[in-house]
């Protein structure tokens, strides 16, 4: 699940055009990016979707200090954080970052209506050491009620803003639990619906009954699925008018720059270890060239990797993960980069090189997945 703060005294307001940038940059990010536009004392904002409202490209993913890399720190270290920067927590999967926001909202009860809240559902949490074993995918009508139901009351609020299919389980029919959702909207409990690692053909089906507004998938330069003419996700998307969140643009941290050896990610509780893309043989492969062209343009391999997802398209969005104030600061950082053409086509080159998938096989099956067709 995520948050978006739409107030200057949130995540928005911490991300304003940099003081230091000129007349010169400010031009080049007009022409890069027609669309956005600055609000409440020069906040960079993009439409999230057709239907959706204006939010900042930048956000950030709590998945990480709930406990999916490590042992989560105590609840008091991780208030403070959110105090500093709030943005995305996590859904049943992801540990306990709805009671954690829901402590800060109760400290906090002014700033609900600053903030743009979602979460998702469909993929029940399952014991980290099964990680390899059959995944416990549920989308059916009953259980998206049920899994909203109990996100509201961990939260402690009376609606989320977008409410995400987080998983499709290959045997409800994806009309059948998007018209749950349209009921929960009906009675207040949502805004916007949307969809996580789905294919092309259950997303149309999705819009057909009700306006689907944003898709989340993992994208970023080592994962450029989405873009294959296999799966022709990125073309229906952006046909039907829909925002692209990217998920784990860091690549669950391969692209930050701060791992260096397999022992940075095979500590209690990381779950890491056990996804391909980490494994020995393809860590050491897929760590260089992003890093060589960041230190030639004085940004660190996050920011790069950052611009470099967003100069896609004013419909993308990124939610990097953080657990650290300061690492919130170098990923808004990546909006005053400007990726050049020739910059784009390198890390492209260096794309086409990773090897090892981006999660374990048997979580694989549900990506990009597809449902059955809906009876007459």
């Amino acid at each position: 699940m995520f948050v978006i703060c739409t107030n200057v005294t949130c995540c928005r307001g911490n991300t304003k055009v940099s003081p230091f940038e000129g007349a010169h940059q400010r031009n080049l990010r007009s022409q890069a990016y027609p669309n956005q536009i600055l609000l409440k004392g020069q906040l960079i904002t993009r439409p999230l979707g057709k239907s959706g409202p204006h939010a900042t490209p930048v956000g950030l993913e709590l998945m990480g200090a709930s406990g999916m890399y490590h042992i989560p720190a105590s609840d008091a270290e991780r208030l403070t954080f959110l105090d500093a920067r709030t943005r995305k927590v996590g859904p049943d999967i992801y540990g306990d970052s709805e009671d954690l926001l829901s402590k800060w909202f109760a400290a906090n009860p002014s700033k609900r209506n600053d903030i743009f809240l979602a979460t998702k559902s469909g993929n029940p949490k399952q014991d980290p050491a099964n990680l390899q074993g059959t995944r416990a995918i549920n989308m059916t009508p009953d259980y998206c009620r049920d899994a909203l139901e109990a996100s509201l009351k961990r939260l402690g609020v009376p609606y989320v803003d977008l409410y995400y299919i987080q998983r499709l389980d290959r045997v409800t029919p994806t009309e059948k639990t998007i018209e749950a959702m349209v009921q929960l909207k009906n009675e207040g409990k949502i805004k916007y619906l949307g969809l996580s690692e789905c294919s092309a053909d259950p997303l149309r089906r999705a819009h057909a009954v009700h306006q689907i507004s944003r898709v989340q998938m993992e994208y970023n330069p080592f994962s450029l699925n989405i873009e294959s003419p296999k799966h022709r996700l990125l073309e229906t998307v952006r046909g039907l008018g829909v925002a692209i969140v990217a998920y784990s643009p860091l690549g669950n941290g391969l692209l930050s720059g701060t791992l260096r050896s397999t022992e940075d990610f095979t500590k209690p509780g990381d779950m890491r270890g056990g996804v391909p893309r980490f494994s020995d043989d393809s860590f050491r492969t897929n760590l260089a060239k992003i890093g060589e062209i960041a230190k030639a343009k004085g940004v660190t391999p996050a920011q790069l990797t950052l611009a470099w997802i967003l100069a896609q398209g004013e419909d993308f969005f990124v939610i990097p993960g953080a657990t650290k104030v300061h690492q919130v600061a170098e990923n808004l950082g990546s909006l005053d980069i400007i990726v050049t053409p020739e910059e784009k086509k390198v890390i492209r080159q260096a794309s086409e090189k990773v090897v090892g998938g981006r999660f374990p096989e048997a979580t694989m099956e549900y990506c990009f997945a597809d449902t059955p067709a809906l009876e007459a």
